[in-house]
């Protein structure tokens, strides 16, 4: 498995090593003798995944308590995966790396604790898997608005108007959120 830094510091992108033959491909998307050699989390509490249509924007989603640190990938189609440094003491608030992951790249996104995430689907239908290290806290959950000016994130919709949730249409700014010291 290849890790690269990102412009984020701590935000860490994966990529396995896919075998590919005549049958299709292999790749070994978690071992825990690696992840520990890499001084990433071995202990995950909570698998999710999804399926979303093309122009659904996910996010940007983190927990003020229970904050959740988060090893995300795509199975089929492609998403831009965004992540959001909250942390008021990083030299990096405020700002947010983005990255294609789709089934024919096959990388991964490492997302600690302290960062939101958001995703854009790029292709007519995505699965998204995500590893986190602690459980899903309701009351902890917040949500910061996607197209927030100060964060300026360059979602490639080409004049499209995403598809978002109710919630996530009504998060708060980055300078209203309730964010991490």
């Amino acid at each position: 498995m290849k890790t690269e830094s990102t412009a984020l510091p701590d935000v860490l992108l994966l990529t396995p090593t896919f075998y590919r033959d005549d049958r299709g491909a292999f790749a070994e998307t978690y071992n825990q003798r690696r992840f520990a050699e890499a001084g990433l989390p071995t202990n995950w509490v909570q698998d999710n995944f999804s399926i979303s249509k093309k122009d659904v924007l996910r996010g940007i989603h983190y927990q003020i308590t229970q904050p959740q640190a988060k090893l995300v990938r795509v199975t089929h189609g492609a998403v831009l995966d965004v992540a959001v440094d909250l942390r008021r003491s990083s030299p990096a608030f405020g700002r947010h790396v983005a990255v294609e992951l789709s089934e024919e790249n096959g990388r991964m996104l490492w997302i600690p604790e302290g960062f939101g995430h958001a995703f854009l689907v790029l292709s007519e239908t995505a699965g998204f898997t995500y590893k986190v290290t602690d459980y899903y806290s309701p009351q902890g959950e917040r949500t910061i608005r996607w197209n927030d000016p100060e964060l300026a994130i360059p979602w490639p919709l080409l004049g499209r108007t995403p598809i978002v949730s109710g919630k996530d249409g009504q998060g708060a700014t980055l300078r209203e959120a309730e964010l991490f010291a």
